[in-house]
C-alpha cells in the first residue's frame, strides 16, 4: 500500500527533473566556437567561393567591360572611399528608408487592426490591400513625380505606397492566427476594447506582424531604389539608386557592381540588426527558438 502511494510522489519528481533538464538545456548559451562555426565561417566560405567563381569568370568573358573583375570593383570602392563619397551615398538612401519606414509603420500598423478586427472595413479594402502589395513598387514612381515633383516627399510616397500594405497585412495574418481562447481570457479579466488589444491581440499576434514589418522593410527599399533610379534630380542628393543609375549612363560597370553590392549590404545589415534580433526575440519570449 505504501509503494502505491508513493509512486505517483516518484513520478511527479521525475517529470521535475525533466522538465528542469530541458529548461536548462534550452538556456545555455553556445560557445564561442559554436558560433564561429555556426553563423561566422558558413557567410565567410560562401562569400570566397563567390569570389573564387567570379574571377575565373572574367577571362571568359569576350568583353571585359561587361564583367569587370574584383580587383576594378575594389578599386571602384576604393576611389569612393578617397573621395569621401562612399558614407554619403549609403546615408543618403538609409536615412530615406528609414524615414519611409517608420511612416509606413504609422500607419500600417493601425490599418491593419482596423481591417483585422472590423468585418466591414476588410471587406471593403481587404482585397485592396492584397493587390497593392503584389503591385511592383516601380509602378509608383511616374504617378509620384507627377503629382509631388521631384523632390523627397516623392520618395517618402513610393516608400509608404509600398510598405504599407506589407505591414498592414501582416498585421492582419497575426491577428487572425490569435487562438479564440486567449480573447475569451482577456475578457474575461476586463481586457476589452483598446486594453484588449493592447494586451492581448498586438502580443499574441507579434509573430505575424513581425514577419510583415520585415517584408515592409524589403517592399520599402526596393520602392526606394526604384524611386532613386528613375526620379533623378541633383537637388535630390546622389543615392544608392541614382548611383547605380550613373554608372549604367557612363557604362562603368565596376561602378555598377559597386552600387549593387551596397545595396545587398544595406539589405542585409539591416536586417542581421534589427529584424533578425526582433525575431529571435519574440521566438524566445514563446519558448519557440530551439538552440542546436
Amino acid at each position: 500500500m505504501a509503494s502505491t502511494e508513493t509512486t505517483p510522489a516518484k513520478d511527479a519528481a521525475g517529470v521535475e527533473a525533466g522538465l528542469d533538464a530541458l529548461e536548462t538545456t534550452a538556456t545555455s548559451r553556445p560557445t564561442l566556437r559554436q558560433t564561429f562555426t555556426g553563423k561566422i565561417l558558413p557567410p565567410v566560405i560562401a562569400l570566397a567561393v563567390v569570389l573564387v567563381v567570379w574571377t575565373l569568370l572574367v577571362p571568359t568573358v569576350d568583353d571585359p567591360s561587361k564583367l569587370p573583375s574584383p580587383a576594378a570593383v575594389g578599386d571602384a570602392f576604393k576611389d569612393a572611399w578617397l573621395k569621401g563619397e562612399l558614407l554619403g551615398y549609403i546615408w543618403t538612401s538609409v536615412s530615406r528608408g528609414l524615414l519611409g519606414f517608420l511612416f509606413a509603420l504609422v500607419i500600417g500598423t493601425p490599418l491593419g487592426l482596423l481591417v483585422a478586427r472590423v468585418r466591414f472595413v476588410r471587406a471593403a479594402i481587404g482585397p485592396v490591400l492584397s493587390g497593392l502589395q503584389s503591385l511592383p513598387s516601380v509602378a509608383w514612381v511616374p504617378p509620384a513625380v507627377i503629382w509631388l515633383g521631384l523632390n523627397n516627399s516623392m520618395m517618402y510616397a513610393v516608400i509608404l505606397l509600398g510598405a504599407v500594405p506589407s505591414i498592414a497585412n501582416g498585421l492582419v495574418s497575426g491577428v487572425d492566427q490569435v487562438p479564440p481562447l486567449f480573447l475569451r481570457a482577456g475578457r474575461t479579466m476586463g481586457a476589452t476594447g483598446v486594453k484588449g488589444i493592447w494586451h492581448v491581440v498586438l502580443p499574441a499576434a507579434l509573430p505575424g506582424y513581425v514577419a510583415g514589418l520585415k517584408q515592409g522593410w524589403a517592399f520599402s527599399w526596393r520602392s526606394l531604389m526604384a524611386a532613386e533610379i528613375i526620379a533623378s534630380f541633383p537637388d535630390l542628393g546622389v543615392g544608392l539608386g541614382q548611383l547605380l543609375e550613373n554608372a549604367r549612363t557612363a557604362s562603368d560597370m565596376a561602378m555598377v557592381f559597386e552600387a549593387i553590392i551596397l545595396i545587398l549590404f544595406v539589405g542585409i545589415a539591416i536586417d542581421l540588426l534589427i529584424f533578425s534580433p526582433l525575431e529571435r526575440w519574440v521566438l524566445r519570449s514563446r519558448g519557440l527558438l530551439v538552440k542546436s
